[in-house]
């Protein structure tokens, strides 16, 4: 096969793209979802199986989609309709690349108005608005910026913009320059706010919560019912720990793809995507060791979930000596977090824009942008103006996140498996891996029956049959 040249440009050099890829796998979820499902389902138990799911659904289906899109070298849509005719297989395999495209689409249209949370509470935080406020005041707070749409709309605009600017400027002026600030920063950040926490004095306390090995809560499910715990045995930390081991590595939205697409090509797949899963595993582990310890600290309920974020967290910034400086600097991170993963889930409808409509990246950009920014106005709506309007019992936010998370990237992900490991022949992803045979042979194996088996798992979990 005649060696392909993105017209969109190249990563400079291997680990921009390992930046690139940890900054599209590393977002909100890293500093609050990964962190509080370790310490509820076993901590330290819960990593081990969390780290075996990675390596058995996340790491071959990683591999196989920087494959697919090294090897096309377009979108991820023009990359499966080009392969699929090159393997000789339905032309109608594009649509996995249309699958991924508009679920990241839709993603970013409610991801941006939850970063234009974060954006507020950066400003919140920076002039003292957290001191001194107890649990109603913090609550107060909150509702008053979901519930206003202006402010929420503002916040959404501003962020919009944030990310179609990075991603006007293309692969290394735009891309490239911000993932090589952006995730450096964000590493020292959490270094920054890990110091701080281990001089609250719960630092240990925070460390044990999520890494002391309790095998107990992986295979029992526990209740207290009049006064007695009744525990029986129960899969669903298992299930916890594959869902989110192939969810954390935007897997089955084009981003992985798109972004494999400017690879160099002496590059290791299979290097890359270990290094990028461990980078991944290791921001959210590290973000849980700054977090718990202030939680603990002031007495705060470290399962609190999303709110812990933006509900929680904020009355001991209110409270902490410091609280102002790093209320500020941990919602920066927040925002850092979710900025390069919003640049990869835009990229790959830019990436089609420009090679199908003949647009320049400035006016693609502008057009996806507008677009997305026009969708997520129902996200905006959906917590104030319109959040009695519900379909399927669902508010248009709720239901976006439902399609996306539990249909669109779940059966993204099997595609890709099936197409990597039953249609494409063994030589061409052979020839792109350039890996021993023996590694070859494992992700071949794991790749045709291991990974997509676990994935439909997930999905069949994630939509209640399960």
């Amino acid at each position: 096969m005649t060696e392909r040249q993105s017209i969109h440009g190249q990563w400079s050099s291997r680990l921009v793209f390992i930046l690139a890829a940890t900054g599209s796998a590393v977002g909100l979820g890293n500093v609050w979802k990964f962190p509080y499902i370790t310490g509820e389902n076993g901590g330290g138990a819960f990593v081990i199986v969390y780290l075996l799911c990675i390596a058995v659904v996340g790491i071959p289906i990683m591999m196989a989609e920087i494959m697919l899109g090294r090897r096309g070298r377009q979108s991820p849509i023009n990359t499966m309709a080009s392969l699929s005719q090159e393997e000789g297989a339905n032309r109608n395999w594009s649509l996995v690349g249309w699958s991924g495209v508009l679920a990241g689409f839709f993603i970013l249209s409610y991801y941006s108005v939850i970063a234009g949370w974060a954006l507020a509470y950066v400003v919140r935080a920076s002039v003292g608005e957290f001191n001194g406020l107890d649990a109603g005041g913090v609550q107060d707070l909150f509702n008053g910026l979901v519930g206003d749409p202006e402010r929420l709309l503002a916040w959404h605009t501003l962020f919009m913009l944030m990310s179609m600017f990075v991603v006007a400027k293309g692969v290394k002026a735009g891309l490239e320059k911000a993932v090589t600030f952006l995730m450096p920063a964000l590493f020292v950040l959490l270094v920054v706010l890990v110091g701080y926490a281990m001089n609250t004095g719960y630092f240990i306390q925070g460390v044990e919560f999520l890494f002391k090995a309790d095998f107990n809560k992986l295979i029992y499910s526990c209740q207290v019912v009049n006064d007695l715990e009744q525990c029986e045995v129960s899969g669903s930390p298992l299930l916890v720990a594959m869902g989110h081991a192939f969810f954390t590595l935007s897997l089955g939205m084009g981003a992985i793809m798109v972004y494999g697409s400017y690879m160099p090509k002496k590059a290791s797949i299979a290097g890359s995507a270990i290094l990028i899963a461990v980078l991944d595993t290791l921001v959210a582990l590290v973000a849980g060791m700054a977090i718990f310890p202030i939680v603990f600290a002031n007495g705060l309920e470290p399962a609190a979930g999303p709110g812990l974020i933006f509900q929680t967290l904020p009355i001991a910034f209110g409270a902490m000596p410091g609280g102002q400086f790093f209320g500020t600097l941990f919602f920066v991170l927040l925002v850092f977090a979710a900025w390069s993963s919003a640049i990869s889930l835009i990229e790959p409808a830019v990436a089609w824009l420009v090679e199908n409509r003949n647009m320049t990246r400035i006016r693609a950009a502008a057009w996806i942008g507008l677009t997305t920014w026009v969708l997520g106005l129902g996200t905006v709506f959906s917590f104030n103006l319109w959040s009695e309007f519900k379909l399927f019992d669902k508010t248009f936010f709720d239901l976006l996140d439902y399609l996306t998370a539990n249909i669109m990237l779940p059966l993204g992900g099997v595609l890709i498996a099936v197409f990597s490991g039953w249609l494409m022949k063994r030589e061409s992803s052979r020839d792109e891996f350039a890996m021993p045979s023996g590694g070859y042979h494992l992700w071949w194996y794991l790749i045709r029956y291991l990974s997509p088996l676990a994935v439909v798992v997930v999905f069949l979990h994630a939509i209640g049959i399960l």
